[in-house]
C-alpha cells in the first residue's frame, strides 16, 4: 500500500541494513497512516484466532508440553492455549506453533511470508513483560511486518524453493516487531536482526513425509526472534551487515537476492497494508486455482461428476511446494494437496476448516477427483509471482467441453478482502473448531482489539485476571 506517513521518517544514510534499521526503531503509532493502524488490528484478530484454533493439536501439544517442563511456572507472558502465564520465551514459542497449524494465518503474497504467525506471539509476549499500551503493540508489530515483508522479498523466488521464508525471514520479523517493543535504537536494532539472522532456518523437506516441522518454524522464529531483541537490549552484538555480507542470508541463502528490497518505499509503502487473509483452509498456493474452480463450476452449474479432468495453471512455487505431496496421507499433507483442495472444492464445494478431516482423506469421491487433477507451469502465472497470485483452471466435461477461468485476485487478498464480520465470523468458526473459548469469550476478545488502539495494557485476553 503506497501511502506517505503523517510525519515522514528522516532519511537514513549507510547500507541498505542502517537504512532499514533506522526506519524501523523510527517507527512512531502517530505516524502511521490510519488505514494501516485498522488492518494491524485485523491482522491480530485473525492471528489470535488461529493460535486459539490450534489448542489440541498434536504437534502442538507437544512444544506446548516442552515449554511446561522446561519453563517457568509463572511469568509475566500468556499462554493462550492454557490461559496460564510463563516467561515471554515460552509464551512465543507455543503461541507461535498454535497459530500456524490450521493454515488459516495471513500471507504476504511477494515475500511469500506468514508474518503474523512470527510477529505477533513475540510482540505480544514482549508487550506483556514490559506493560506497553495497544498504541505501543501496534507500532512495534507494524515494524516487524514492515521488516519481515522486506526481507522476504530482498531473499527472492530462489530462497522460498527451498527455504520456507516463515522460518527465516520471520526470525527477523519477530526480532524488529520486539526490538521496537524494547524502544532499541537503530544500532541495537541492526545487532538484534543480525543476532536473529544467524539464527534464521526452516527446510521444506518435511512436506515429503508429512513431519511436524512447520510448527517447529514458527515457534522458533517467534522465540528466537524475541531472544535476539532482549539480548541486543543488554549489549550482545550482532553480525552488523547479516543480509548483504559476503557470508551473511543472502550469500547462503540465495541465488537472486536483491538488496533494493531491503528499503522499498520505507515511509511511503506499508507492506503491513498488503498482506492478505487466508479464506480456504489449506496452503495458500492452493487458493488461487480453488477460486477459480469454484468460480468456473457456478457459472457452469457444474457437479464433480460432470468433470473428468482439471488442470490447475501455476506458477512455479506452487509446483516446488505442492509437487511433493503426491498422495496425502495426513491431514496436514492434505491442505497441500492441489488434487485435495480442489477435489474438496469440487465435491464439497468449499475447502473448510472442519472439512479437513481422517474422514475426508478416506472419501473416494474425494479421492477419485483428486486423481483428475494436474498442475501445469503457466508462463504468465509464473510471471506476475509472487507480486499477483493468480488463478487459472481447465476443465474437461463428460460431455466434451472445455472451460477455462481465471482469478485475478484471490479472496482474501487487499482487493478482495475479507470484511470486518467476515474476519468476526471467520474468528469463530476458528475458536470453535478447538473449543479453546467460548462464542462470548471470543466476542468479548474481538471487542477488546478492535479498540487495541486505546488499550492501555495488553495483558490477560484470556488468562485468569
Amino acid at each position: 500500500m503506497q501511502m506517505s506517513a503523517k510525519k515522514q521518517n528522516p532519511e537514513a544514510a549507510g547500507s541498505p541494513t542502517q537504512q532499514l534499521c533506522a526506519f524501523l526503531s523510527s517507527i512512531r503509532y502517530e505516524d502511521l497512516p490510519a488505514p494501516v493502524v485498522a488492518r494491524t488490528e485485523e491482522l491480530f484478530l485473525d492471528w489470535f484466532a488461529s493460535a486459539l484454533a490450534g489448542k489440541g493439536a498434536r504437534p502442538v501439544s507437544v512444544i506446548d508440553g516442552f515449554a511446561a517442563a522446561m519453563g517457568p511456572k509463572d511469568g509475566s507472558a500468556e499462554n493462550l492455549l492454557t490461559r496460564k502465564r510463563t516467561s515471554p520465551l515460552f509464551a512465543a514459542l507455543v503461541n507461535g506453533a498454535a497459530s500456524h497449524f490450521v493454515e488459516q494465518d495471513d500471507l504476504h503474497n511477494s515475500s511469500v511470508l506468514h508474518p503474523g504467525t512470527v510477529v505477533f506471539p513475540a510482540v505480544l509476549a514482549a508487550a506483556q513483560d514490559v506493560g506497553a499500551t495497544g498504541k505501543e503493540l501496534i507500532a512495534a508489530s507494524v515494524a516487524g511486518y514492515e521488516c519481515g515483508v522486506r526481507v522476504g522479498e530482498f531473499l527472492g523466488r530462489s530462497h522460498y524453493k527451498i527455504f520456507h521464508t516463515t522460518g527465516t525471514a520471520g526470525k527477523l520479523a519477530a526480532a524488529a516487531g520486539v526490538a521496537h517493543i524494547l524502544k532499541l535504537d537503530a544500532e541495537k536494532m541492526q545487532h538484534a536482526l543480525g543476532s536473529a539472522g544467524t539464527m534464521a532456518a526452516g527446510l521444506w523437506e518435511f512436506l515429503r513425509d508429512a513431519a511436524d516441522s512447520k510448527q517447529l518454524h514458527t515457534a522458533k522464529a517467534a522465540a528466537d526472534g524475541l531472544m535476539a531483541a532482549y539480548i541486543a537490549r543488554d549489549g550482545f552484538t550482532g553480525a552488523r551487515e547479516i543480509f548483504e555480507g559476503k557470508q551473511g542470508m543472502a550469500a547462503g541463502m540465495s541465488s537472486d537476492s536483491d538488496a533494493r528490497w531491503l528499503t522499498d518505499g520505507l515511509g511511503t509503502r506499508w507492506a503491513t497494508a498488503e498482506t492478505s487473509f487466508k479464506f480456504h483452509a489449506s496452503c495458500r498456493h492452493t487458493h488461487p486455482a480453488a477460486d477459480a474452480l469454484q468460480t468456473l463450476m457456478k457459472q457452469n452449474q457444474l457437479k464433480a461428476d460432470d468433470i473428468v479432468k482439471v488442470t490447475a495453471h501455476v506458477h512455479q512455487g506452487a509446483i516446488d511446494v505442492l509437487g511433493p505431496v503426491t498422495d496425502p496421507q495426513t491431514i496436514h499433507q492434505s491442505k497441500f494437496s492441489m488434487g485435495f483442495v480442489l477435489a474438496m472444492i469440487a465435491t464439497l464445494g468449499r475447502a473448510a476448516l472442519a472439512d479437513f478431516t481422517e474422514k475426508s482423506l478416506k472419501n473416494n469421491e474425494i479421492r477419485s477427483f483428486h486423481d483428475r487433477v494436474t498442475m501445469v507451469l503457466d508462463p504468465e502465472v509464473d510471471g506476475a509471482y509472487p507480486r499477483r497470485w493468480l488463478g487459472r483452471v481447465s476443465v474437461q466435461t463428460q460431455d466434451g467441453r472445455t472451460l477455462e477461468c481465471r482469478v485475478d485476485t484471490p479472496k482474501g487478498d487487499p482487493d478482495n478482502t475479507l470484511s470486518r464480520q467476515e474476519l468476526e465470523d471467520k474468528a469463530q468458526r476458528l475458536v470453535s473448531f478447538s473449543g479453546a473459548a467460548t462464542p462470548d469469550e471470543v466476542s468479548q476478545s474481538i471487542r477488546r482489539i478492535w479498540n487495541l488502539r486505546n488499550e492501555a495494557g495488553v495483558r490477560d485476553f484470556l488468562a485468569d485476571r
